[in-house]
C-alpha cells in the first residue's frame, strides 16, 4: 500500500526525516520528491522552506501488521503484535498478539479473532490498479489460541465418535466455521466405524458424526422385544428432548445432540441431550 505526505521544513533532509516519522517508518525506507527547494533569502527576508512529498510503499504483510497494531492502540489494549513467515510458504504470514489484555480480542470461540483476521487480510490485499502480485494470506492469533482450540476440537471429535459408536446414534455438534469443521472431519477420518457429514447452511452449518452403515450393521445386536416392564422409566432419570432448528430437517429420532459445552471443557460428561 502506498502512503504519501507533504512536509514543509527548513531543509530537504529535515523534511524527509519529519515525513518518515509521521509515516511511522525510518528515513531510509521512504522515497521523496522535492516540490519546492528551500530559499535562504537575504538578511532573513524572503526565506522559504523546502516542500517535499514523502512516499512509503509498505509490503502487504506490514500493512496488515500496522492495521492490527492500530486496532490494539485505538482499543487501549495492553498488548503487542509481531509478525513471522509461516514455515514452508512465501506468501503466508502469522501475526501473533501477546499481552495482559490480548484475550479480549478472541471472543466467543474465536469469533472476534476471526473477524480481526478477515479485516487484516483485506488490508493486506488492497491492491493498486497496476499491482498484479500474488495474494498474501494473513493468520492472526492471540497467545497461541488457535493451536489450543484445535487440540480441544480434536479431543471433542474423539469423544463424540466414541459416544456415536457406544450408543449407535448420530451426534450433532454446535455450528462451526469451515476451518473448525475441517478439523473435526480430519480427526474422524482416522477413527474406524464412524463417518461425518455437514448439515445446515451459512452460520448454522454443523458436523454430524454417525456410525458407518456397514460396521454398525455388523456390530448392532438385535433388540429384544419390548415388554410393559421395559417401558418403565426409572424415577431418577428424566427424558430430555432437544430443540432443533426447523432449518435442519436432517435430524432424526434417536440422534444425540451436543450443546458443545465440551469445547470449553473437554472432560465434561453431561454434554448431550437425547431423544
Amino acid at each position: 500500500m502506498k502512503q504519501e505526505i507533504t512536509v514543509n521544513a527548513k531543509t530537504i533532509e529535515a523534511a524527509v526525516a519529519e515525513g518518515a516519522e509521521k509515516l511511522g517508518v525510518s528515513a531510509s525506507a521512504v522515497t521523496y520528491e522535492v516540490i519546492e527547494a528551500p530559499k535562504k533569502g537575504f538578511l532573513g527576508f524572503g526565506e522559504t522552506p523546502a516542500t517535499v512529498k514523502v512516499c512509503y510503499v509498505s509490503s502487504p504483510e506490514m500493512t496488515a501488521l500496522s492495521f492490527v497494531k492500530t486496532i490494539i492502540r485505538d482499543m487501549d489494549i495492553i498488548a503487542d503484535a509481531t509478525i513471522s513467515v509461516v514455515p514452508g510458504s512465501k506468501r503466508a504470514f502469522l501475526i501473533n498478539i501477546t499481552g495482559e489484555e490480548a484475550s479480549v480480542l478472541i471472543g466467543h470461540h474465536g469469533d472476534t479473532l476471526d473477524s480481526l483476521q478477515y479485516l487484516a487480510n483485506l488490508a493486506a490485499n488492497r491492491r493498486e490498479e497496476d499491482d498484479e502480485s500474488n495474494y498474501t494470506r494473513i493468520t492472526v492469533d492471540v497467545e497461541n489460541y488457535r493451536s489450543k482450540r484445535e487440540d480441544t476440537l480434536r479431543r471433542l471429535a474423539r469423544r463424540m465418535a466414541d459416544k456415536a459408536l457406544r450408543y449407535h446414534k448420530n451426534v450433532t455438534l454446535e455450528p462451526m466455521n469451515a476451518y473448525e469443521r475441517r478439523i473435526i472431519h480430519s480427526e474422524i477420518q482416522g477413527i474406524s466405524g464412524v463417518t461425518t457429514n455437514s448439515v445446515g447452511a451459512d452460520n448454522n452449518r454443523r458436523v454430524v458424526i454417525s456410525c458407518d452403515s456397514t460396521s454398525s450393521a455388523q456390530k448392532t445386536p438385535a433388540r429384544p422385544p419390548r415388554t410393559a416392564a421395559s417401558r418403565i422409566v426409572p424415577k431418577n432419570k428424566i427424558e430430555k428432548r432437544a430443540r432443533f432448528d426447523d432449518s435442519l430437517p436432517e435430524y432424526q429420532l434417536g440422534d444425540s445432540y451436543s450443546s458443545d459445552s465440551s469445547i470449553d471443557d473437554a472432560e465434561a460428561e453431561n454434554d448431550t441431550d437425547e431423544i
